[in-house]
């Protein structure tokens, strides 16, 4: 493939960060508020990635109220300790680094509400490859994957979407990407597996960090 993509959004959640401890013991946390006893966490791995409102329904059968205290809940916790409770992939700062020699718009499209991706990249050191970091909104006016990649799209003044390509580990990446008419490359080393980015359609499919530049340049 020829070094065309200019623009390059990357997931944060099972992307990025490997997030799973901070996000499932947020869930647990938040669940034991109604009486829902999770002795293995990692069945709440399904929360990772997808709107948590979203899950909440889904796999608990919360109505609207319930789903948001829920998530209210959940960010008792997580704004305190599960933030943290997170490390970077192997590989993916030199990824970053090769991506911003390389003069790449870098570009953070997130489900996480804003204001924590940006304390996450300056936790781990990696704001600076960013030219912009969007995320939702604790007003919940943009929460699908598709509206929070329209509203990065925008603001970070992408000018040329056939130059343009969304990085995620979830399903929810690759239709967001679709709904907003830019490639996408559905990563295996995250949360999500290779049937369901496959159902999703995404362009490429890679098992490691390495690939990702393969692809982009």
């Amino acid at each position: 493939m020829d070094n065309k993509f200019e623009y390059i959004l990357f997931d944060l959640d099972g992307t990025i960060t490997d997030s799973g401890e901070g996000i499932t013991k947020s869930v647990q946390y938040a669940l034991k508020d109604f009486g829902i006893e999770v002795e293995n966490i990692k069945e709440l791995n399904k929360f990772i990635g997808p709107p948590l409102k979203d899950s909440f329904k889904r796999f608990y059968n919360f109505d609207d109220e319930k789903a948001e205290l829920g998530l209210r809940k959940y960010r008792e916790y997580y704004a305190d300790k599960g933030i943290y409770e997170n490390s970077l992939y192997d590989g993916i700062v030199e990824v970053l680094d090769k991506l911003k020699k390389s003069n790449k718009k870098i570009i953070l499209a997130t489900s996480k509400p804003e204001v924590y991706a940006k304390e996450i990249l300056k936790y781990f050191k990696i704001d600076e490859y960013f030219t912009f970091v969007g995320g939702a909104d604790f007003e919940e006016t943009r929460v699908s994957k598709g509206d929070v990649i329209k509203y990065a799209l925008k603001e970070a003044q992408v000018s040329d979407l056939s130059k343009t390509i969304m990085i995620g580990d979830r399903e929810h990446d690759i239709i967001g990407a679709k709904e907003n008419n830019i490639k996408s490359i559905g990563v295996l080393y995250g949360y999500g597996d290779v049937i369901e980015l496959t159902q999703a359609r995404a362009d490429h499919i890679i098992k490691n960090v390495d690939e990702l530049i393969d692809i982009i340049l």
